[in-house]
């Protein structure tokens, strides 16, 4: 089969758009590197949303920043801390590449309500309420029972609305997800997911909850995961866009994004894979990622290869306008508004 990005017709002005569009990652969670920053700026990406925590507490969420700030310093040529939009436009007139702090988790805030301020403060501006299973606030995706949101979680959302961090629920359980979307103030976002009434898997999502997260503006970032395609590891970059295509008309291109969850030169099997899929990071196994050959879909297996994503949309007839949205302006849109509460 050939790709839209073989064409040089196509990649040619899909490279020139790609060029003049804000670009942004919903989530990816890679073993960070020098090559994955260079890789990124090949890729045209202007900002990711970078959140490799996952079970970590307090002091794991306090080292996750440290890391960063690292980072931040030695990688300076390459990398922008992002706390707001305008640093985000910022980093695309530098040339650089927006780095925003991401959890996949609240556990580091434990049982400390206030930690969200104090971790906005630090530069965590996106959090998922859960990561797969039961947490103070509600039920992963593979909790046992998904009791919904509890009384804590519903404080920590409200926290998260007043000091303007973005509420994910990507790996968070279907009940907890809808009551999360009801409670909040703010919209959400279901950062990297794919939708189950294409391939009926655990970790994707069902129409309704999509439309709910979009009915309250919220936004769902189209996961580049390949278990989660309809043909698995057979995909290609256009199994991808039909994702995305079925989710832009159940809830209007407004409301759809990029959310690659990218997870570049983890070893798998590996530490970190097997932290991933464990509960708590250590008991019992939750899914058998860790170890499965797990590809990227064909002609996006790396995040230099994004620009082939705008491509494939300009071969599917996608007007300009649309595909600008899509790469990030609806992103920006997001969390312009939810951001912008704290400003």
């Amino acid at each position: 089969m050939t790709l839209a990005h073989d064409d040089p017709e196509i990649m040619a002005r899909a490279a020139a758009l790609h060029a003049s569009a804000v670009v942004f990652d919903g989530l990816s969670t890679c073993n960070w590197s020098r090559t994955i920053f260079e890789e990124m700026r090949a890729g045209g990406v202007t900002a990711v949303n970078c959140a490799s925590l996952l079970w970590e507490d307090l002091r794991g969420g306090l080292d996750n920043v440290l890391f960063w700030k690292s980072m931040f310093e030695e990688h300076a040529d390459l990398l922008r801390p992002v706390k707001t939009v305008a640093d985000i436009h910022a980093a695309k007139a530098e040339g650089r590449t927006g780095i925003s702090i991401g959890w996949q988790n609240t556990s580091p805030i434990e049982d400390r309500l206030h930690d969200v301020a104090i971790f906005k403060d630090l530069g965590v501006n996106i959090m998922q309420l859960t990561y797969n299973t039961q947490n103070y606030s509600g039920a992963g995706y593979l909790e046992l029972t998904d009791s919904g949101l509890t009384g804590f979680g519903r404080e920590v959302v409200h926290e998260m609305n007043r000091v303007g961090v973005l509420c994910d629920l990507s790996h968070v359980g279907e009940k907890t997800s809808f009551d999360a979307i009801a409670w909040s103030k703010q919209p959400v976002c279901i950062s990297h997911v794919l939708p189950r009434a294409m391939h009926d898997v655990p970790r994707n999502k069902t129409d309704a909850l999509l439309a709910a997260c979009a009915e309250r503006d919220g936004l769902i970032g189209i996961s580049l995961f390949a278990p989660g395609l309809r043909a698995g590891n057979d995909a290609t970059v256009e199994d991808y866009i039909d994702a995305m295509e079925h989710v832009i008309a159940l809830v209007g291109e407004d409301h759809v994004g990029l959310g690659c969850d990218f997870s570049l030169d983890h070893p798998r099997p590996g530490p970190y894979q097997n932290y991933a899929s464990r509960d708590k990071g250590y008991a019992r196994n939750l899914t058998e990622f860790a170890t499965a050959k797990i590809n990227k879909p064909r002609g996006i297996s790396r995040t230099n290869e994004i620009p082939h994503i705008t491509a494939a949309m300009l071969r599917r007839g996608w007007s300009e306008a649309t595909i600008v949205k899509l790469l990030g302006a609806n992103w920006l849109r997001l969390l312009e508004r939810v951001w912008g509460v704290a400003a």
